[in-house]
């Protein structure tokens, strides 16, 4: 068959294979996780685009993860959720529909990646060098980093879509809950070597800088709290840097573990559910583990709140 027949053809996703008993219950599940993140994430924004007193380089930082965590979240569940109430035959997708979910599911991996890594930066910065913190990271310094995390990710992850694009296409089964690429590339009967081989090589990379910039940006704050005698100093340091160490524990198992997985055709049920995790495990995490946990949003959350009950 040609290459002009898949062209315009539809896919068949996969989705979640659930019975038809527990598709409404799993339903309502994913719609209240969904509504969560989505609340959570945009009111963290919110809150710090409009209070004067969040205005600083680390907050404007952190808006990139929440942000991140609504594309996440939005490229995947109400596209999931919607297959759910179909029919297994009836699950389709177009192919450009599928190759832009594709696309936006491997920006908010990439992304988040690199956005913990400045984040990290930031950390290392007021920790290690306060008295050059305001000279250091100044507001183009701040649009800097996230334009780099953002347009890195943009970048490599075009390149990856478009080895993709180049190839032929023999089937229309999408064999994951959502489309990604390694699902697009097994779509072709061609070589996928070099898919294959850029994408490993690409995501060791990611995750050896990734890993490398936390171990050593947070191995040389460690140094400094020892070797300072600043029990304050110590203080900051052990709050901010073990919530930061949790959202980056938490993204980069849930990450490495379907990619990882994707390589073991065996594995491929725990993979899916791995995949779908990983879109609902860290949006709905980062709000409360690194959100409430900062000092100075909790307190703004607390005050607004307790405002909210008494002026009903």
């Amino acid at each position: 068959m040609d290459n002009l027949t898949f062209t315009n053809s539809l896919l068949l996703v996969e989705g979640l294979k659930i019975t038809t008993q527990s598709s409404y219950p799993v339903f309502i599940l994913l719609l209240l996780v969904y509504v969560f993140i989505m609340v959570s994430n945009i009111g963290l924004v919110f809150l710090i685009s409009t209070e004067k007193n969040l205005h600083h380089p680390m907050h404007f930082l952190f808006c990139n993860l929440p942000i991140n965590d609504i594309l996440g979240t939005t490229v995947v569940l109400p596209r999931l959720m919607q297959d759910m109430l179909k029919e297994t035959s009836e699950r389709y997708i177009t192919y450009v529909e599928c190759v832009i979910q594709a696309y936006f599911v491997h920006i908010f991996a990439v992304a988040c990646h690199y956005v913990l890594m400045i984040m990290a930066f930031d950390r290392y910065v007021a920790i290690c060098n306060p008295l050059r913190y305001t000279a250091i990271m100044t507001n183009k310094m701040v649009i800097k980093l996230s334009a780099s995390a953002w347009g890195l990710s943009i970048f490599m992850v075009s390149i990856l879509l478009g080895l993709t694009l180049r190839l032929s296409r023999c089937r229309s089964n999408i064999e994951n809950p959502f489309c990604d690429n390694a699902s697009l590339f097994k779509l072709s009967c061609e070589s996928v070597v070099i898919n294959n081989v850029f994408g490993i090589i690409y995501t060791v990379i990611v995750f050896t800088f990734s890993l490398g910039s936390v171990v050593i940006t947070y191995g040389k704050i460690a140094t400094v709290c020892i070797t300072s005698k600043n029990k304050s100093l110590n203080s900051k340091a052990i709050k901010t840097c073990s919530t930061h160490i949790a959202v980056f524990l938490i993204m980069f198992v849930s990450c490495g573990s379907f990619i990882f997985l994707h390589r073991f055709p065996e594995y491929s049920d725990s993979r899916k559910l791995a995949s779908i995790m990983f879109h609902i495990v860290p949006p709905g995490l980062n709000p409360l583990v690194y959100g409430l946990q900062t000092k100075e949003i909790r307190q703004k959350f607390v005050k607004l709140w307790f405002r909210k009950k008494v002026n009903p």
